[in-house]
């Protein structure tokens, strides 16, 4: 008799634990028993990108390349992440001097700034995009 009683109390502390495992927000228990679905966050606004590439020019190009003529694209949203991305173009100079040409960069701006950044490649559709001096 003892081991029945054993067997049944283990069998009910086990269907206990199994059913804890179950109570998200999509399961079959009452709304008041489920674990809440957790909330997307907000989308974050379109960014000034004149701007931010204005006061982080440094953050884009290499103080000593001497950028000029520096233009960007309208931002796009990242499709990787919650942020935006945008292209930005400038002439610069190497590092003895010389003009090295018109330079392409991807910025990734995440929570009101410049996250990232790295030279464009054939994905990034920079080619295609309408540049505005800042």
């Amino acid at each position: 008799m003892l081991g029945i009683i054993a067997r049944w109390t283990s069998v009910s502390v086990v269907a206990l634990m199994l059913s804890a495992c179950a109570a998200d927000s999509h399961s079959s228990l009452p709304q008041f028993l489920r674990i809440k679905a957790a909330d997307t966050p907000p989308p974050e606004p379109v960014p000034d990108v004149k701007q931010l590439v204005h006061d982080g020019l440094d953050s884009v190009f290499v103080t000593t390349s001497h950028p000029r003529q520096v233009r960007v694209s309208p931002p796009h949203r990242d499709v990787q992440g919650r942020g935006w991305t945008a292209c930005v173009r400038a002439e610069v100079d190497s590092a003895t001097g010389k003009p090295l040409g018109s330079q392409t960069y991807r910025i990734t701006i995440g929570d009101g700034a410049i996250t990232d950044r790295r030279r464009v490649v054939a994905e990034d559709n920079c080619d295609s995009e309408t540049y505005e001096p800042i």
